[in-house]
């Protein structure tokens, strides 16, 4: 018998949903084959199996919750046709309900019971205490264990803060609704989004940029770029670049709070935010600042391919420094793209279209778009946001400034 179980799910992961079942008990597996999906906070996972027989078993159904190291399910020696013999053994299920035991005593536990400093700073940080694993006698919860929960980031594992529950339906649209169970994916960016409006100081700057140069360059250059790189070329490589240069002429939209100090980031991981039909996920192009436009390039389309395939890592996703948001390839005009914390900074793309703008006295038709700075305030300056989002706009420009490094 062979148990297949949770695989560690990286750095900050602790649990999974159940997604679906590949095969169902009875059904033959090869080694390595994809047997389960996960779902993540971050990513969507499959678990190959780890050895080839029969799924005898599905301990962990679809929708549940599991850690990791949980057990999902057992594979058993022969092939489908041995499926009865191989399941009959229930004995080698029992180990399963064991992990829940310790939590067991903590939950059943009254609220009240835990003391009112553990009630205090569940009020205030909204760490269900019913959540977190105690050290006190008969299981209580103490607010070291509290204080402990919170600083591991047991807050993003709790249940969510209270939403108001919404009016029940008149009888006829009812009928017509449909409720689904928000993934886990959909519920982390959901709270991750307000978490960073309700943290972050943040405040928007706008500019506009007149994309001539630049895509002047790339009409010239775009069919010998494809032929010796063997990839297309966008706009993400000119951004990038302008970005990177911005940052270094304003260290603090590249930094990040982390209690009373500033973490200023002498290296340039740049998340480039991509839109599935999950949920938004924003892969990381490391050290982008040691890259060639084609080198970027070629990162973020295979990102872009990874994401819309559900194959992107974790590891892929973390570490970001400063991320770029394109709403234009939806057709947005001008948009506040909200910070990817911790981060102190967001870069806002948005749709180029033609429009009369006036250059040394003439007015004249300029392909324009509009460029978003979100930024935390509470970090960066107004007069460092407005330089930032205008070094880029000057870049941009004159993407000779690139090459000469200015």
């Amino acid at each position: 018998m062979t148990e297949i179980r949770v695989p560690t799910l990286g750095e900050s992961v602790t649990e999974a949903t159940i997604g679906k079942w590949f095969k169902k008990p009875g059904e033959a597996v090869k080694a390595d084959e994809p047997l389960v999906e996960l779902e993540t906070d971050k990513v969507t996972v499959e678990v190959p199996a780890p050895a080839s027989g029969v799924l005898s078993e599905i301990v962990a159904k679809d929708g549940e919750t599991v850690g990791v190291g949980a057990l999902l399910g057992n594979i058993g020696a022969g092939s489908g046709a041995e499926a009865a013999p191989a399941a009959a053994p229930a004995p080698a299920a029992a180990p399963a309900p064991a992990p829940a035991a310790p939590a067991a005593p903590a939950a059943a536990v009254a609220a009240g019971s835990n003391g009112p400093a553990v009630g205090r700073i569940a009020a205030e940080t909204g760490v269900n205490p019913a959540d977190v694993a105690g050290s006190g006698k008969d299981g209580r919860v103490t607010k070291g264990d509290m204080l402990a929960a919170i600083a591991a980031g047991a807050s993003a594992a709790a249940a969510p803060a209270p939403v108001a529950v919404r009016a029940p339906s008149a009888p006829t649209d009812a009928a017509r609704e449909e409720r689904v169970k928000m993934t886990k994916l959909r519920q982390t960016i959901a709270r991750r989004l307000k978490d960073a409006q309700n943290t972050a100081a943040m405040l928007t700057t706008f500019n506009d940029v007149d994309m001539t140069a630049v895509m002047s360059l790339r009409s010239q250059f775009k069919d010998a770029f494809e032929k010796k790189h063997g990839t297309k070329l966008g706009f993400m490589g000119f951004f990038t670049k302008a970005v990177i240069a911005a940052l270094k002429d304003i260290p603090a939209v590249n930094a990040e709070i982390d209690g009373q100090d500033l973490v200023y980031k002498n290296y340039y991981n740049i998340g480039i935010a991509v839109g599935t039909e999950k949920g938004l996920v924003v892969p990381v192009v490391r050290d982008a600042d040691l890259l060639s436009v084609a080198e970027i390039e070629k990162a973020i389309a295979g990102y872009g391919r990874k994401a819309r395939d559900g194959k992107l890592g974790i590891e892929e996703m973390q570490g970001g420094t400063f991320t770029i948001t394109n709403g234009g390839i939806y057709g947005s005009l001008m948009s506040t793209p909200i910070l990817n914390a911790p981060q102190s900074g967001i870069l806002g793309m948005h749709r180029i279209e033609e429009r009369p703008v006036v250059v040394k006295g003439q007015i004249v038709i300029r392909p324009m778009m509009y460029l978003a700075l979100s930024y935390d305030h509470r970090i960066v300056d107004g007069r460092e946001a407005v330089t930032f989002l205008v070094r880029v706009k000057e870049t941009l420009e004159d993407p000779a400034r690139l090459v000469l490094d200015l």
